[in-house]
């Protein structure tokens, strides 16, 4: 599947930023399943690429000069190869490094009760995985503003609504309550429905018997593929945020995220 997509993000400052450092996670994963056929990334300020510890492409992203705004803006073709389940290279990182927990991933008895009944020790397979993505849905209702990026699967399973982000990291923390090494996805989705998306979120789930990682959309709940372009991996959000940042004055500000994904069949 080839995806053609276009991700804008505007930053306004109700008052002059001295200094704004950006880590940047917009630059599609080099990986067996994925292509890139070209991207471009438009931003102020200076840019430093490197391939952190998951593999993913990061841009540090510094801005010195005063402003009042920062526009960043990537566009691209992705060839996306899967034509099935999304699956990754090993990686650098051992797969038993993403059965660690982290804050926003913290387990408490209501996600080893989840995962207790939908992921039993004797077999976890596709099967059950797709059950326990059900399950996070029908446990946390997707309603977009009900919380924040810094909201744990606790406080989301608790209030019963959240996002993509929230039902990744309630599927996260049940995995690791099983003993199942799992890792955050972030990226982007072609949905027919909605051409005008945020940033979507998945999982991967480590399949030892098959060496490779599975990708799962918890909140569509089912397997992901070649509708699915991979970003970045990590143990949560935090290590896979497309934009996450510092500045220095500024006052309050506003963010606005513009996503456009379309598709063509085709291949180049």
């Amino acid at each position: 599947m080839i995806l053609h997509i276009r991700h804008e993000t505007v930053y306004r400052y109700e008052e002059t930023v001295k200094q704004s450092v950006q880590s940047l996670r917009l630059t599609p994963r080099r990986e067996r399943g994925q292509r890139t056929l070209s991207w471009r990334m438009s931003a102020p300020g200076r840019r430093t690429e490197q391939t952190d510890a998951h593999g993913n492409i990061s841009h540090l992203l510094t801005v010195e000069e005063p402003h009042r705004e920062i526009r960043i803006v990537v566009s691209g073709t992705v060839d996306v190869l899967h034509d099935g389940p999304v699956t990754a290279e090993r990686g650098t990182i051992s797969p038993l490094a993403y059965l660690a927990t982290t804050p926003l991933t913290m387990p408490d008895a209501g996600i080893v009760a989840l995962a207790g009944r939908h992921l039993p020790a004797s077999r976890l397979d596709r099967v059950q995985l797709s059950d326990l993505a059900r399950a996070v849905c029908a446990a946390v209702a997707y309603v977009p503003g009900a919380t924040t990026v810094a909201d744990t699967a606790v406080t989301a399973l608790k209030r019963g609504k959240g996002v993509c982000q929230d039902q990744t990291h309630v599927f996260l923390a049940c995995c690791r309550a099983a003993g199942l090494p799992a890792r955050y996805v972030s990226g982007y989705l072609l949905d027919d429905g909605a051409p005008a998306v945020a940033s979507h979120a998945w999982v991967d789930v480590w399949q030892e018997h098959e060496a490779c990682w599975l990708g799962i959309d918890v909140t569509h709940g089912r397997l992901a593929g070649g509708q699915h372009c991979r970003l970045a991996v990590g143990r949560d959000y935090q290590d896979a945020a497309p934009v996450r940042g510092v500045r220095r004055g500024g006052g309050n500000e506003t963010l606005q995220v513009n996503v456009l994904v379309a598709g063509d069949a085709g291949q180049q």
